[in-house]
């Protein structure tokens, strides 16, 4: 593992912000989509909520949740990577509910926002690379209300033993390859199998999410648990 986690992974998205829709819908086979549908169902918004997406990246959740929203409601898309934010704000310009919608320069360890701020907080395939997961979780539930709720989407660990062998071989060997192919760079996408290794799997998670203080914690694997769903609330 690098030594400076932080910075590491700053540049590998620094590298790919204006191609990283794009590559994960090649490299997920389209199942992010159908996964950020499902997340988006089970959701507890009111029209009125008030939300946080961490490590929003360009913002595809945020913009999600938005449309989600009525007038009275904001999402705040907070993101440590510039060139991300700058694909973000060009996005949110276009967006016709770009009024309940901001994006905010931050570090997901260290939230600038104040303890009880909002009804919802969410993270989108970006937990594992944080320095410390459990660390960033902590942070997103100080910041929810109580009565709030704390949400993960994320890569996982497939359950099945067969199928496991045969995603590995794939996420390890193959995808990497693509990304050279596709990018022209090797390295973002050699990047993702690293960032799993030591994730911990569904389970595990609901661990951590029961750790950092959250109740009623459950999960969901998708597409035999090469993603998985956590739910936890305050």
């Amino acid at each position: 593992m690098h030594g400076d986690k932080s910075a590491y992974v700053h540049d590998v998205f620094s590298k790919i912000a204006r191609r990283y829709d794009a590559m994960n819908s090649v490299l997920s086979f389209q199942q992010h989509r159908l996964w950020r549908n499902y997340a988006m169902r089970q959701l507890p918004l009111s029209p009125d909520a008030q939300v946080l997406d961490v490590a929003a990246g360009t913002g595809a959740w945020t913009f999600a949740i938005a449309k989600r929203l009525g007038p009275g409601g904001r999402v705040i898309g907070l993101d440590f990577t510039e060139a991300m934010l700058e694909v973000a704000e060009e996005r949110r310009r276009q967006f016709p509910f770009r009024d309940r919608v901001e994006f905010v320069h931050g570090d997901a360890m260290n939230l600038p926002f104040p303890d009880n701020s909002f009804d919802l907080c969410t993270i989108g395939f970006a937990l594992r690379n944080m320095p410390s997961a459990e660390g960033c979780l902590r942070e997103m539930a100080r910041v929810v209300k109580p009565g709030g709720a704390v949400v993960s989407l994320e890569l996982s660990k497939p359950e099945a033993a067969w199928f496991r062998r045969l995603y590995y071989f794939y996420f390890y060997r193959v995808l990497p390859k693509i990304g050279e192919l596709v990018v022209g760079e090797r390295e973002p996408y050699a990047w993702l199998p690293e960032s799993l290794i030591d994730f911990p799997d569904r389970k595990g998670l609901e661990e951590m999410f029961r750790r950092v203080g959250l109740r009623d914690v459950w999960s969901r694997p998708l597409t035999f648990g090469i993603a998985a769903f956590h739910i936890g609330w305050k």
